[in-house]
């Protein structure tokens, strides 16, 4: 692992810090420290659904594709990019089979962390546990914001917003996961994208 991979993680975790102490930056290297590379290529799974999730994640580079099928068909219902975290959390802190599958959708590069070293990090460092606890609140108040927006937002709506907040996703993913991720099919999804150029 590369001391520049490192850095981004770094950064990436002591921007949920509530302060940048030089006590609270050695510690979470220390936890950083406990992390180790997992190097996936387009189409191989973190998860699969109805298994067991081992990791919890940082996403160094790449894409993570969360999905569930019905009907036999894939719906996206997050994605998770570089410089972000992700699991199936309910599956890896219960120890419980996956709702849904993650699949990288690009090759990707995570620095990973099991159950009994993830649960050590959140008792014994304090920078680790305000990491964590500040990343769930703000995931929680997404998570908030995207359910809300699919019962009130047009599909142009849910569009342009994420046009305006998330340009990445648009640049980075393929089509017809972000249209599933919307809920719009992928032929609506077209017309929209033409009648907003």
């Amino acid at each position: 692992m590369s001391a520049s991979s490192k850095n981004q993680f770094l950064t990436f975790a002591l921007s949920f810090l509530d302060s940048n102490s030089d006590s609270l930056t050695q510690l979470m290297e220390k936890a950083i420290a406990s992390f180790s590379i997992l190097e996936l290529k387009k189409n191989d799974y973190f998860v699969k659904e109805n298994e067991v999730c081992t990791y919890f994640c940082y996403v160094e580079s790449g894409i993570l594709q969360h999905s569930i099928l019905i009907e036999g068909e894939e719906k996206t219902s997050y994605l998770a990019l570089k410089n972000s975290v992700t699991s199936s959390l309910n599956s890896f802190l219960f120890q419980k089979p996956s709702r849904k599958s993650i699949k990288a959708i690009a090759d990707t590069q995570l620095w990973v962390v099991d159950l009994k070293t993830f649960k050590e990090l959140i008792s014994n460092n304090e920078a680790f546990h305000q990491f964590y606890y500040n990343l769930i609140e703000k995931q929680i108040c997404l998570i908030d914001d995207y359910r809300i927006d699919l019962l009130t937002l047009t599909p142009e709506e849910r569009y342009k917003k994420l046009l305006t907040n998330e340009p990445k996703l648009l640049q980075e993913v393929p089509l017809h996961y972000l249209a599933s991720f919307l809920g719009i099919s992928n032929r609506h999804m077209s017309r929209i994208r033409k009648s907003i150029l």
